[in-house]
């Protein structure tokens, strides 16, 4: 790549620096042809402790807490590389996803972050993040290095900027990181205000020097400050310093939380002094809430020195700079900034950050223009599409998925990770049909052509947070615990365990007799799919003649669902019964292809209207699952007008099933409502 290690800007005529047209004036481009480059080193800023006194052809940009990482998109294919040239491509595959989808050939220069609830990056919640139920992931874009064959590194910063602005596409995971013309005292402030890691200076007219560390970028940090309480200090084995970090902490109630140790910030000097004033408050005793692991590894120290606490009585304060918190509390780059004789130790509590207006006017508007969180609350993934086993915190449950590459749909190459990833994005619409309901469980250990088998009784097979129901079943004379679903983590238990349809009770624990919906299961033999509608459609009518309300659903497999809601006020056998009526009148309306005889070779190859679903431990496909066939269908709720010819039961599966319920809502909401006045009906029909 011609240029591309280049220190020197090179010269560029006002003639190219004629903002505006700078994609299509062939002019505003570099001439050459370049081959497309596999590897380039980021330029980087240089660290300087205050903002520039005179910063006339300065910009400022936000210092994002992540990785720093150049895309290279070239005829379709991605690398996203960290700084020493490692690929992200796995680690943070949406952003590949994204980046595969742009019809441009370049390379980019950004950060990737992980956004909190405001915007701001969160450089712990990127560490952790392994798939995107863990963070809102985000590439920020700042520099254009190539484009389309032409090497932009001697081109002025600021027409690189218009460039990268013209040529990125929109995404709500890779945006570009805005650029500020205003005093660098006064952005510094606002990012101390902000909280943000620090800001960066760049020089307008300022060339892109791969590899180098230019003073035409500065760095400049705006770290936390706390009052912390000394709890202790340590000494590492072999260390000839007084002692090697302090422990602290803040006070929660009467408690002293541990908050981490401070290695920096002190000389031997402060350290002799600091040692007199803890002399005469050393104890056995562990000040700190739980005794703290002062030997813990970290990317940073792999191998901690051999370290000893020195415990004393929490009487001292200190005040100390950090990055950040971390989720379990710790700091982020501490370091010792003095000690407090202003303070006691019992009023030093953790400072909670509370939301201000940090500017105002035109400046504020054009300053969180750059800190965009995601309000679309959309879920994606839970499992990432490399790891064969995943633990995931649900619901505060830790969850371990294995086997995820195993294939379950052969034809469609769906994967166990692809169902998981289904249940987790679909759990909100599927939890409400499922919360507190007994279920039989239909494991598929190996996908929908190995051998299946139905688990009801889950006795000392689940973890003990799972609720389990004790019921005695009169058919058998048994008693069983049955798996209850609570919240989404016994949803996607459930999933983890094979369980590819879910199954759930008519009614609840709360009312383990009386169902919440009765069910007309239109279950077809040798009948045509047309036939089952016209069912429906028959079934539909007869119930609006009686003023019943009625909600059709596709059932995953062959036939249709209907439901009426009951709202838990009548016994299964009354729900049977009613079912009964209603199936033997739309039998009468077409006797030619239905049947209500309950034994198959008495059908004569005619369509079953299944009015035994409505017996205690009878169950259904719930709502929004999917079936164990081959185009991995969804048993998915319809509005009736769709009930018509030309429905089919592949219209709904794993891949469309989530846009449809985003779209529309969950369209079945009405079966969990108060129900019919069933002893009203049978009056009417006794008429």
């Amino acid at each position: 790549m011609k240029g591309a290690g280049k220190s020197k800007k090179q010269k560029v005529t006002q003639k190219e620096k004629t903002p505006g047209n700078l994609l299509k004036g062939k002019q505003n481009l570099p001439a050459d042809k370049n081959e497309f480059p596999t590897h380039l080193m980021p330029m980087l800023a240089t660290l300087v402790n205050k903002p520039l006194e005179e910063d006339q052809g300065w910009f400022y940009e936000v210092k994002w807490d992540g990785y720093r990482a150049l895309a290279f998109v070239n005829k379709g294919t991605v690398e996203l590389k960290s700084r020493n040239n490692k690929t992200f491509n796995e680690k943070f595959y949406p952003l590949i996803q994204t980046l595969k989808k742009w019809k441009i050939n370049t390379i980019v220069d950004g950060e990737v972050v992980v956004l909190n609830n405001k915007g701001v990056s969160d450089f712990t919640a990127l560490q952790n993040w392994r798939s995107e139920a863990d963070g809102e992931l985000v590439f920020y874009l700042f520099d254009i290095l190539w484009h389309d064959g032409k090497d932009l590194t001697g081109l002025p910063l600021s027409d690189r900027k218009k460039i990268l602005k013209n040529t990125i596409p929109n995404s709500a995971n890779i945006r570009v990181s805005e650029s500020f013309n205003i005093p660098g005292k006064e952005f510094f402030e606002l990012a101390k205000e902000m909280k943000l890691e620090g800001i960066i200076a760049k020089k307008e007219d300022s060339a892109y020097q791969p590899g180098a560390r230019s003073k035409d970028w500065l760095k400049i940090k705006a770290n936390k400050r706390q009052e912390m309480v000394i709890g202790g200090y340590t000494l590492n084995e072999g260390s000839s310093k007084p002692f090697s970090s302090l422990l602290v902490g803040v006070f929660e109630k009467d408690k002293l939380v541990y908050t981490g140790k401070i290695g920096t910030g002190f000389n031997i000097k402060m350290q002799d002094e600091m040692l007199k004033q803890f002399a005469k408050l050393i104890t056995s005793k562990v000040p700190f809430s739980y005794i703290p692991d002062i030997n813990k590894p970290s990317r940073f120290r792999p191998n901690p020195p051999n370290a000893k606490a020195v415990w004393l009585k929490p009487k001292l304060v200190c005040e100390v700079s950090y990055a950040e918190l971390t989720f379990d509390g710790i700091m982020r780059h501490p370091s010792f900034a003095g000690m407090r004789i202003d303070k006691k130790a019992s009023d030093v509590v953790l400072e909670k950050e509370n939301s201000v207006a940090v500017v105002s006017g035109r400046k504020k508007n054009s300053i969180q223009k750059t800190f965009k969180p995601s309000t679309s609350g959309e879920r994606k993934t839970l499992l990432n599409p490399t790891d064969e086993t995943q633990v995931r915190k649900i619901n505060g449950h830790e969850i371990k998925f294995n086997n995820l590459s195993k294939i379950y749909w052969p034809k469609e190459n769906i994967t166990k990770r692809d169902m998981l990833n289904y249940y987790y994005r679909m759990a909100p619409y599927i939890l409400p049909y499922f919360e507190g309901r007994p279920q039989s469980l239909n494991r598929f250990p190996n996908g929908i052509t190995g051998k299946s088998f139905y688990q009801k009784d889950v006795t000392g097979k689940v973890p003990d947070w799972i609720k389990t129901f004790l019921y005695h079943s009169d058919a058998d004379g048994r008693d069983k615990h049955f798996l209850v679903p609570h919240n989404e983590a016994g949803i996607l238990y459930m999933a983890s365990l094979g369980c590819i349809e879910l199954n759930p009770w008519n009614s609840t624990v709360k009312n383990p007799d009386q169902p919440d919906w009765c069910i007309i299961d239109l279950d077809p033999d040798k009948n045509s799919f047309n036939q089952v509608i016209e069912a429906a459609q028959v079934t539909k009518k007869l119930l609006d003649s009686l003023k019943i309300p009625s909600y059709c659903k596709t059932s995953g497999s062959t036939g249709l669902h209907i439901y009426i809601p009951l709202g838990a006020k009548y016994s299964y056998e009354q729900s049977k019964e009613f079912a009964r009526v209603i199936v033997t009148m739309v039998h009468h309306e077409i006797p030619k292809f239905t049947s209500i005889e309950r034994m198959v070779r008495n059908r004569n190859g005619k369509m079953y209207l299944d009015f035994l679903q409505n017996r205690p431990q009878a169950t259904v496909a719930g709502p929004y699952v999917l079936r164990p066939k081959p185009g991995s269908p969804v048993s998915m709720p319809l509005y009736w007008e769709e009930v018509k010819k030309g429905l089919k039961i592949t219209d709904f599966n794993i891949f469309n099933a989530y846009d449809r319920v985003k779209s529309e809502g969950d369209i079945f909401k009405p079966v969990l409502g108060k129900g019919i006045n069933l002893l009203k009906i049978a009056e009417s029909f006794s008429k």
